[in-house]
């Protein structure tokens, strides 16, 4: 004989029921919102005792590769760059990073720049130290070398106010010099802050929050983003953002620039 559930008996087992099939990432043809309840760790030779999580790849369409690296305190990063120039920047912890026979200790915050054909190596000096990584084939252009390796502090870099409005502030952490082929900045938007434009432009961009939340628009979907999403652009998907809640949102995010649209 059949006896229905009751519907207080119903409600119990779906409030204790967990749903595997719940995420805010998207990935479509232009664009990706990638939120950290669905990273698969990723193996990288010369990096050991540490996870990486590749966020965007080539594999997705892009022509960049971003990563997010979470260290042991036994971790150590060590490789040598081909063609290919890395950007890393200390979300979180701290750890000791060599470029060309030079150490330097590195806190949150703090960034290393590695051009092509350069040995490198992180140590980390604590548990659970996190680093962004940003990956690019690099292009050279005629009449300039190949930048210098560079070390920075973000907290050091002044951060003027964005086409005027004093609720949006942009830091610029590579320099604008036609050697260089990308950009690294880092966005803050006081809460309210907004973009004054719906952007369109030939620059991809690869981004990861690093405090706050709001709402991003991109290619005419609307997306809630927080601390910890990161985000595709392809060159050309329309992008809009907004602000929200109590504190400033505040993103790192790459973008190529100074080489001609049209390879030769």
């Amino acid at each position: 004989m059949f006896y229905p559930m009751l519907p207080e008996k119903q409600h119990l087992i779906f409030a204790t029921m967990e749903i595997s099939a719940l995420t805010r990432s998207v990935v479509k043809g232009n664009h990706a919102v990638i939120s950290p309840d669905g990273y698969i760790n990723s193996t990288v030779p010369g990096w050991t005792h540490c996870t990486v999580n590749v966020i965007i790849s080539e594999a997705m369409g892009a022509k960049l590769c971003q990563n997010l690296i979470t260290l042991q305190a036994t971790g150590k990063l060590s490789g040598r760059t081909a063609a290919t120039q890395i950007f890393f920047y200390v979300v979180e912890g701290s750890c000791s990073v060599t470029v060309a026979d030079e150490t330097r200790e590195l806190q949150k915050g703090h960034f290393v720049y590695v051009p092509v054909q350069h040995a490198y190596q992180v140590e980390s000096r604590e548990e659970n130290t996190r680093l962004l990584g940003f990956h690019k084939v690099y292009e050279p252009l005629d009449g300039y070398g190949v930048p210098a390796y560079r070390f920075g502090d973000a907290a050091n870099i002044e951060g003027p106010a964005y086409l005027g409005d004093p609720a949006l502030r942009l830091q610029v952490l590579l320099p604008d010099d036609l050697s260089f082929d990308m950009a690294v900045n880092i966005f803050t938007y006081d809460p309210g802050g907004n973009l004054p434009l719906v952007e369109t432009h030939i620059m991809e961009h690869g981004l990861l929050y690093l405090q706050g939340q709001g709402i991003y628009m991109l290619d005419h979907q609307w997306y809630p983003v927080k601390k910890g999403d990161s985000i595709w652009m392809a060159p050309f998907c329309q992008q809009w953002f907004t602000a929200m809640g109590k504190e400033p949102a505040v993103y790192i995010y790459y973008k190529n620039v100074n080489r001609f649209p049209i390879q030769p």
